[in-house]
């Protein structure tokens, strides 16, 4: 099944932080970005704990929490997907949690397409030196880097092409 991640810079909210989301199973990688909208960086690992048919967990909370903290005006979401555009099973739980968040904040919540982050993202955590073990806890957060950069790269392009 083909799915089609949100275009960045498409329904701008305007200036303001985003907050990066790379959902797995087990963990949640989160990133942040500067006022600017130009640079992500790692915020936190959020331990997964709300299934499909659950309430909202600690999880959700925190990702709640972290939008109020860094007063975001925007949430991008990895879309898992191959090489060929498919949706892969991750597509469920990325979809949930984008719309657990969009439902308690209201903000919009953006699908940003994420192929290959977390192959960037590990590549770059071996080639900075750090064990496999050690490279667990920081993984989901550069891989949420990873999403956001992506994702304020294209928006800055997009609203550098369009303005009027």
């Amino acid at each position: 099944m083909k799915v089609q991640p949100d275009a960045p810079g498409v329904d701008d909210p305007g200036n303001g932080r985003r907050l990066g989301v790379d959902v797995g199973t087990v963990r949640i990688g989160v990133a942040v970005s500067d006022r600017d909208a130009r640079l992500a960086t790692a915020v936190e690992t959020v331990p997964r704990v709300t299934g499909f048919k659950d309430q909202d967990g600690d999880d959700i909370d925190r990702l709640v929490q972290l939008t109020n903290d860094y007063d975001v005006v925007e949430v991008v979401v990895g879309l898992p997907r191959d090489l060929q555009g498919n949706g892969s099973k991750s597509v469920k739980h990325a979809k949930e949690i984008a719309f657990r968040i969009k439902r308690r904040t209201g903000l919009p919540v953006k699908m940003a397409d994420e192929r290959l982050t977390t192959v960037v993202a590990s590549q770059a955590i071996r080639a900075a030196g750090t064990s496999e073990k050690r490279a667990r806890s920081f993984i989901d957060q550069a891989a949420a880097v990873e999403i956001l950069q992506s994702w304020l790269d294209g928006r800055n392009t997009y609203l550098k092409e369009n303005e009027s």
